[in-house]
């Protein structure tokens, strides 16, 4: 239920920022079950305008700097709103200035870290204590989904399930030594799409497959079995559907064991690839970016850390 919106008091500080971290989802067998950040970011920078401007003036830099909406469309803005409204307070007039590292349409959480950003960023302007859970909350009910949202907000290796109550998250340790290597092809996938070719019921022995290897992912990495990496990351649930929608994909899945290589899998829905490494990583991704190649597409290897923070005010 909607708050009744009261006139909120701008406060004196004039410039806010926040920085807001990429991620990866499903890690494999863990369909919208994992989430993981990465090193790699959003940062908006909102300015209490001087004058009586409309809220929602934005200029993009980077990523999505000519596609990306710059007015109220923009997620960053409706997230912002959302916010405000849901929280029964009014922003004051702003200006946003968005610096994007995140590639668009490829399985990075782009559109996770702008509604991560635009929540944390209400709040912020607002001198509004909002508990996580709750940001939480307002941010998977505007994405549909919590996975992408979840690691954005909070930082490293998540686990979500979805209850009545809303999202219930648990932060996991995650390996220094793991890295993650990500290939993205040069090419977008609209995240419904890539969910909607996906069948609405599977055989069961393919549901406890995943099940399976989704708990045996968990358990490798606490005993630090990184042998069985690659087996837990197999899965029958979404991978093999998707391969018709990212050629190169079933290339890259059955890249074979080397040094440095713990598994491989798709990125969220797609269609960047994701490998979890601990070595050789510019190798690895050579031999992604190759199998690409086998299809004729481009594609570019990052080679990224995980981020530990999450969404920060800087």
């Amino acid at each position: 239920m909607k708050r009744k919106t009261v006139k909120h008091k701008v406060v004196p500080a004039r410039e806010f920022a926040v920085r807001v971290p990429a991620s990866t989802a499903n890690l494999g067998a863990g369909f919208d079950c994992f989430g993981l950040a990465l090193d790699l970011y959003l940062e908006v920078r909102a300015r209490i305008a001087p004058d009586k401007i409309k809220t929602g003036r934005v200029v993009v830099f980077g990523e999505g700097a000519v596609s990306l909406p710059a007015g109220a469309d923009n997620l960053v803005v409706r997230a912002m709103q959302f916010v405000a409204e849901r929280e029964g307070f009014s922003l004051p007039p702003i200006s946003l200035e968005v610096h994007n590292a995140i590639p668009l349409g490829r399985g990075l959480g782009s559109s996770g870290a702008a509604i991560v950003g635009g929540a944390v960023l209400a709040a912020a302007i607002a001198r509004k204590k909002i508990a996580p859970t709750q940001l939480l909350r307002y941010a998977a009910e505007i994405e549909g989904h919590s996975d992408n949202v979840a690691a954005a907000l909070l930082g490293g290796w998540v686990t979500i399930v979805n209850s009545p109550d809303g999202p219930i998250v648990l932060r996991q340790p995650w390996p220094a030594e793991i890295r993650a290597v990500v290939v993205s092809p040069d090419m977008q996938l609209d995240t419904k799409k890539a969910r909607a070719i996906l069948t609405k019921e599977v055989p069961r022995e393919d549901a406890v497959f995943n099940l399976q290897r989704t708990a045996l992912f968990s358990a490798a990495l606490y005993r630090r079995r990184y042998d069985l990496i690659g087996e837990a990351m197999r899965d029958r649930l979404h991978q093999t559907q998707r391969q018709s929608l990212v050629p190169g994909l079933a290339e890259a899945l059955a890249i074979p064991p080397q040094l440095g290589l713990l598994g491989i899998a798709l990125s969220g829905a797609g269609p960047s690839v994701l490998a979890l490494t601990t070595d050789r990583h510019k190798e690895i991704g050579a031999a992604i970016v190759a199998a690409f190649a086998q299809r004729g597409i481009r594609a570019v290897a990052r080679n990224l850390g995980i981020d530990r923070r999450g969404a920060q005010i800087l």
